[in-house]
């Protein structure tokens, strides 16, 4: 089945809702208000299945003029247009900005209704054709059927039908492939049910008993039933007027401008690049003007900031902007709007929005280029673009939120040549030009610290991290890591592959002396810093000594100044094992040891530690 979104578009009065009339069978006007003045204040909803295999979802709007901003909350999800304008009036204010704002959001096609055929002669009626043929030269109308019709006499309805379901076959439907997104048009609570809201799917699909959030406002909810046109179904998909039945939300918690979407994913956004056409009939649009700015069912209040140098925008011209959202809304690259002022108020342009929550720390013209880049570009090379803009490669997770990029698309352009990726613990992309440039610093890292500290064997990974790619995740850095051929990792030591500690002649005495002082002092060793202070070599490097000595176990420090040669304990373990099972005290150690308390507890200490002994209350036990 195809599902198609048709929208009414023209002046008030023209006979939009009529016509949905009798051509589904359903009154849209739903409203007390709207049945006693005779016009349509909200959206309406209709539908009608046609052969072979169609559905038609009509969305009703009102032409009001003080109701177009209703009229925008249903026109974001249309594929059709159905645009009406009455024999007996022809062109009407709300005719031009309907049309205005259907060439703004490109809907891609629609048939022409002359309505009212009835109450004019057919010269009028021909006359009114010709006006509407020289109206929409040069539009996406131009060539669309026009067909005369009447509501009353249900002359033409066969006709518009089938001009409808010849498009309908050709329109290229919603993808059911995205992520779910649907922008609430209405929300209202049922008796028994609870919280309702209703909308078009824009993208993806949903189903009874998952969990979905309110966007900008953070809240879950779970999808307790859903209907498409009345009837219960278990799945609504892209292109269908739906009805979801929320719990865990109340009915004053949903409200038209949100958008229901998947959990998690995505982020709304206060800032929004764009590329903006400004109509023919508009003023000069000024950096820093305030505009109502619609999108989806939303109309939220914005700044206008101008990229490009030229100042201010001219009318029928277009360029790459800026908006500063006074409220944060849910929308992604690709997504559609319309911008109108606000005194007098007028539909004044629309475009399409090329990225999201930039940063705003760019210049005007380098943030223009860059939309310039972005403008029709590949979802591959928004991608590219994005990561390449992150020193430290950006994961799955928001790349998503950014770009409305599938976590499928994603993991296919990780084994392209643009990237290095990683897909554990989470998917992160690195641009390759980055991994490469990180790789040469971190040869050239390890090779400074070696010709530094010639010394010590390696510097610390972390150290290493620290210096070279501070934000860099772990898991991205360990994997760069392995990637450069020059470089060994030694537990939580980088050495370069090539590197040796080679002593000079005599850095091998003092090693020897520090060594040979501790083991001949066995457990009661002396002062770290009086052995370093006789080994012969400055401090510095007498310290280094120390530990390599430390770092190849052949001494082992148990305190703060307490340092113990190997076999010192070697032989304290030996002197234990014979008395496996026995409890003793701290003086019955220092008899067995010939050492003092000074030495007696820590020794104690680093022995449960290892497991050689274990304290109860004042007593030990060997293990």
């Amino acid at each position: 089945m195809r599902n198609i979104v048709v929208g009414t578009a023209g002046h008030i009065d023209h006979g939009k809702t009529a016509l949905v009339r009798a051509l589904t069978g359903i009154d849209t006007d739903r409203l007390e208000e709207e049945k006693r003045r005779g016009i349509s204040i909200d959206l309406g909803f209709a539908h009608l299945e046609l052969p072979p295999d169609i559905r038609l979802a009509f969305v009703d709007v009102p032409g009001h003029e003080r109701f177009i901003k209703n009229m925008l909350a249903g026109a974001g999800g249309i594929d059709l247009v159905l645009f009406v304008i009455a024999a007996d009036e022809s062109i009407k204010p709300q005719t031009r900005e309907h049309f205005d704002i259907c060439r703004m959001l490109r809907i891609p096609a629609g048939v022409v209704a002359l309505t009212k055929v009835d109450v004019v002669d057919p010269d009028i009626v021909e006359l009114a054709r010709l006006e509407v043929e020289e109206f929409v030269r040069g539009s996406f109308l131009e060539g669309a059927e026009v067909v005369p019709v009447s509501a009353v006499t249900r002359e033409g309805l066969d006709q518009i039908k089938q001009a409808l379901s010849r498009l309908a076959a050709k329109v290229r439907v919603k993808d059911t492939s995205r992520w779910f997104r649907m922008p609430v048009d209405r929300s209202f609570s049922m008796r028994g049910f609870g919280t309702v809201a209703t909308g078009t799917l824009l993208s993806g699909a949903v189903s009874t008993e998952h969990e979905v959030e309110l966007y900008p406002a953070g809240k879950r909810a779970r999808i307790r039933g859903i209907q498409v046109h009345g009837a219960a179904v278990r799945t609504a998909v892209a292109g269908q007027r739906t009805a979801l039945n929320l719990s865990g939300v109340e009915v004053s918690e949903v409200a038209r401008g949100m958008t229901i979407a998947e959990c998690g994913r995505f982020e709304a956004a206060r800032v929004i690049d764009a590329r903006l056409e400004l109509l023919a009939s508009a003023r000069p649009l000024e950096h820093g003007s305030p505009v109502h700015f619609h999108a989806g069912t939303a109309e939220i209040e914005a700044q206008v900031r101008l990229l490009e140098p030229t100042a201010p925008l001219e009318p029928g011209r277009s360029g790459y902007v800026r908006f500063v959202l006074r409220e944060p809304l849910l929308m992604l690259p690709g997504d559609r709007f319309v911008i109108r002022m606000f005194s007098p108020v007028a539909t004044i342009g629309g475009g399409l929005v090329l990225d999201i929550n930039a940063s705003t720390r760019t210049r005007r013209a380098a943030a223009a280029q860059r939309l310039k880049r972005l403008d029709g570009a590949t979802m591959a090379d928004r991608v590219a673009l994005l990561v390449s803009e992150s020193p430290c490669g950006l994961g799955e997770a928001e790349l998503i939120a950014r770009t409305g990029a599938m976590s499928e698309e994603l993991r296919a352009m990780a084994h392209s040549g643009s990237f290095f990726a990683i897909a554990e613990p989470q998917w992160l992309l690195l641009d390759r030009r980055r991994a490469d440039e990180i790789g040469k610093r971190l040869h050239e890292t390890v090779r400074a610290f070696h010709q530094e500290k010639p010394l010590t064997p390696g510097i610390a990974k972390e150290d290493l991290r620290a210096r070279v790619a501070a934000g860099l995740a772990p898991a991205l850095f360990d994997a760069l890591l392995r990637t450069v051929k020059t470089l060994l990792v030694e537990g939580e030591t980088v050495r370069l592959a090539s590197h040796k500690v080679a002593f000079r002649a005599d850095e091998e005495q003092a090693l020897s002396k520090i060594e040979g002082a501790f083991a001949a002092a066995g457990l009661a060793v002396p002062s770290t810093a009086e052995v370093l202070a006789k080994s012969g070599v400055e401090a510095s490097r007498a310290k280094t000594l120390l530990q390599i000595l430390l770092r190849n176990r052949k001494l082992v420090k148990i305190g703060d100044d307490l340092v113990f040669h190997q076999s010192a304990l070697e032989q304290l373990r030996g002197l234990l094992a014979s008395r496996k099972g026995q409890k003793f005290a701290v003086p019955e150690f220092k008899d067995w040891t010939g050492v003092s308390r000074k030495y007696a507890i820590p020794l104690l200490e680093h022995l449960d530690r290892e497991h050689v002994t274990r304290r109860e209350g004042d007593l030990r036990v060997v293990l």
